[in-house]
């Protein structure tokens, strides 16, 4: 459920998801109408002007932030009432209907959807597990875009002892296209935990590491001093974390005049797993539905 103004969260100074419509669908109109989820979530704490230590908040679940997670339910509101659509890649656009809408139009939008909720639900049996009404639960039951195998999946991860997380990243990188890596963690290195080249059609890149299993939010510090133990040995740099990153870190990773250094958090890393079947397999369950119309016009 998301937090709003009532919730046991209200005194935490990051924006309910009723705040954050307006923002962004603000956020999508100045963006050219479409965004990643990534781009977005910027785009909005840029509107808001959301400090970075409220950005940088934790969500309980450890692998996003409160900020994330509340923009998560506004996007999933925007799009129950047609104002935001987005795509199997995690781009969001803007439609019509979004763009005809105003910033006292959004304030409406709670409402409708409870509304939505309300005759989706009218009539149905209690023993169908039903989820209640209650004031902010979407249409079909379902959370937002927030699947409850990768709350399962860190906190498997969280556990392994730390030598065995860098084998996992080593074995995570084979799988992706690296060869040569190598994990090389010493003290004092900056932090680099391997190395690795990654093979891209007729050229290689050298590519330094570091596996961090974290819960909260890296920051800027970590990035910056990564970046002084790769340079001069490696063509790019790579983070792979449990955790989130702050958005102080993720500027730092792309500083103009600075080598670039690419971040996965917890939630990508999660995605990755489960693309490359590492320890994660999906399994398709078969839904037999009978059309009782079929058998009445026999």
């Amino acid at each position: 459920m998301p937090d709003d103004d009532t919730s046991p969260q209200a005194a935490s100074p990051v924006p309910a998801y009723h705040r954050l419509l307006w923002p962004t669908l603000k956020a999508l109109k100045e963006m050219g109408g479409s965004a990643s989820n990534e781009e977005l979530l910027t785009k909005v704490a840029e509107l808001e002007a959301i400090p970075e230590e409220v950005q940088a908040i934790v969500h309980t679940d450890g692998r996003q932030t409160r900020l994330a997670y509340n923009l998560a339910w506004a996007k999933t509101y925007l799009k129950r009432v047609g104002a935001i659509d987005n795509s199997r890649r995690g781009v969001w656009s803007i439609t019509e209907a979004g763009e005809r809408m105003a910033e006292d139009d959004v304030q409406s939008v709670p409402a409708a959807v409870r509304r939505q909720v309300y005759e989706q639900r009218r009539g149905q049996p209690e023993d169908e597990g039903a989820a209640p009404v209650g004031g902010d639960m979407i249409a079909d039951g379902a959370p937002p875009p927030e699947d409850h195998w990768k709350d399962r999946l860190l906190a498997v991860l969280r556990r392994m002892p730390p030598d065995a997380f860098e084998r996992l990243a080593r074995r995570v990188l084979r799988e992706a296209g690296f060869i040569k890596v190598e994990v090389t963690g010493k003290s004092g290195d900056g932090g680099i935990d391997g190395v690795g080249v990654l093979r891209v059609n007729l050229l290689s890149f050298q590519v330094v590491f570091q596996c961090k299993r974290y819960q909260g939010s890296v920051g800027s510090p970590v990035v910056r001093d990564f970046r002084g133990g790769m340079i001069g040995r490696s063509d790019k740099g790579l983070i792979i974390t449990t955790g989130t990153f702050s958005g102080e870190a993720k500027r730092e990773a792309t500083r103009d005049g600075a080598p670039a250094i690419d971040l996965i958090d917890g939630d990508q890393l999660c995605d990755l797993l489960k693309s490359l079947s590492l320890g994660v397999r999906v399994e398709m369950v078969e839904d037999v539905i009978v059309h009782e119309d079929w058998f009445a016009g026999i």
